[in-house]
């Protein structure tokens, strides 16, 4: 496959194979059926996680966040609207920092909400506080490659 990317699969943890050219065509996963370029944030659990970080193709920018924090959940419809104006070239997931605290001493994050771009498996950029939408795609695409 010409130009193929990984990307894991944020409902099952599947790693899939899909072509470049065929990312707006709304690619689904080989092995449960959930779309893997949706334009939409992706809930993530730990272990699915740290293999989309690592190795997907294309740039996923995550929001650590937490259900008692204001500003987090003032943020999640920016982040929502902010997903469907990066999709296809780059996507985004959240991940509770409550329910997954390792995650926040791993990365070292001090404060919530914190938006990590991850491309080609390295941590790019950080973007800490609450950020509506506009910025939060500025921020996006001046960091990663081609978004």
């Amino acid at each position: 496959m010409a130009d193929a990317l990984k990307l894991t699969c944020t409902t099952c943890g599947q790693t899939n194979r899909v072509a470049a050219a065929k990312l707006a065509a709304g690619p689904k996963c080989g092995t449960c059926g959930a779309a893997l370029v949706s334009g939409k944030v992706a809930e993530l659990d730990l272990a699915t996680h740290d293999k989309a970080v690592r190795g997907d193709g294309l740039p996923m920018l995550v929001d650590y966040w937490a259900p008692w924090c204001g500003p987090c959940r003032m943020m999640a419809p920016e982040f929502a609207k902010a997903a469907q104006a990066l999709a296809p070239g780059v996507r985004l997931a959240k991940i509770n920092t409550e329910d997954h605290p390792e995650v926040s001493r791993r990365l070292a994050i001090r404060g919530i909400p914190l938006l990590i771009l991850y491309a080609r498996g390295r941590e790019v950029a950080r973007l800490p506080g609450a950020r509506p939408a506009a910025d939060i795609a500025e921020f996006v695409r001046s960091h990663a490659p081609a978004a």
